[in-house]
């Protein structure tokens, strides 16, 4: 009567520990069929090469395939709402950029979630290279003389945007000095405008800055990331040149359902620092443009607040809001 009574006891316990949304015993054979990664932009662009990259590297750390899904729309809110409405299992992640987890919240006049309460942040990504370049013409060797000759005369120049990072960080560079702001679908569309004298100022990814610098096309000023990029190595970095100010940092990173358990969280950020710090896995990033590099999830959540903070105070400051 004993050991029955402690064998049903003992049942009882597994299957209610079984039954619970992401119960010790399914954390413990976590993940044991594949994990969908949503992507909020189309195949072959940027973001989608990135994710592909590093889903490889996942697949294998994980022994589950990694499939990456692509729903792009609103500036990447679609494929960001898919994630937040999915079960907290650990089987739907988002790779998500600042475009839809803080400049959509911030900039909309009805933000589409609270990033902070739908979403569990689970590691950064990397960072997007960002230059900011003028044309080769320009009269403007330095940052200082580019915003001296704003200065002086703001409205004979004007800047060029594709994306808010982009948009932003002018703003931040330019303080009160104002400028006509061209915005474009796309980085490529501008820099062809700039080569063609139409545009005299904007930042650009390193995608397409890289190439038209060397070539002695346009001439790069300053990079948005902490330290000097290995595409353009001889470009200064704002804190080098006492501009502090420049806080806005193109960046990805993944994240998971509200609620996803803490065991989880863990193993996928452990699993993609990991995965991030490997000699191929960073080439084939830094290829892109992309500077790869992972974070636990107490740090990648700071930084999240501080980038998400940071677009705040310019939205404010400016009153900008888009649609």
């Amino acid at each position: 009567m004993r050991r029955t009574l402690l064998r049903g006891l003992a049942a009882s316990a597994l299957a209610a520990v079984t039954a619970l949304p992401g119960g010790a015993i399914a954390q413990d054979r976590y993940p044991d069929k594949p994990v969908r990664l949503i992507v909020g932009f189309a195949p072959g662009g940027g973001a989608d090469t990135l994710t592909r990259i590093i889903a490889q590297g996942l697949t294998t750390r994980l022994g589950q395939r990694v499939i990456v899904e692509n729903r792009p729309g609103a500036d990447g809110v679609l494929a960001a709402q898919t994630v937040s409405n999915a079960p907290p299992d650990g089987y739907t992640l988002l790779m998500g950029t600042n475009t839809a987890m803080v400049a959509a919240p911030t900039l909309r006049p009805s933000p589409p979630y609270d990033p902070f309460k739908a979403f569990t942040p689970i590691s950064s990504a990397g960072q997007f290279s960002m230059f900011l370049v003028v044309p080769a013409t320009s009269p403007a060797r330095t940052v200082n003389e580019l915003l001296a000759m704003v200065a002086d005369r703001p409205d004979a120049y004007n800047s060029a945007s594709s994306n808010s990072a982009s948009e932003l960080a002018m703003l931040q560079l330019l303080g009160d000095r104002k400028v006509v702001n061209a915005r474009y679908k796309g980085d490529a569309q501008a820099m062809i405008d700039m080569l063609g004298g139409q545009i005299d100022m904007m930042f650009t990814t390193g995608t397409q800055a890289p190439g038209f610098v060397k070539e002695g096309r346009v001439r790069a000023l300053v990079t948005l990331q902490p330290q000097r990029s290995g595409l353009l190595p001889e470009v200064p970095t704002a804190a080098e040149l006492g501009l502090g100010k420049l806080t806005i940092t193109p960046w990805a990173g993944f994240f998971g359902p509200p609620g996803l358990p803490r065991a989880i969280t863990e193993r996928l950020s452990m699993e993609l620092q990991n995965v991030l710090k490997q000699a191929d896995v960073r080439e084939r990033l830094a290829q892109q443009g992309f500077e790869g590099y992972g974070m636990s999830p107490v740090s990648f959540t700071g930084f999240f607040r501080t980038q998400y903070d940071a677009f705040g105070a310019i939205v404010r400051q400016h009153n900008l809001k888009f649609e």
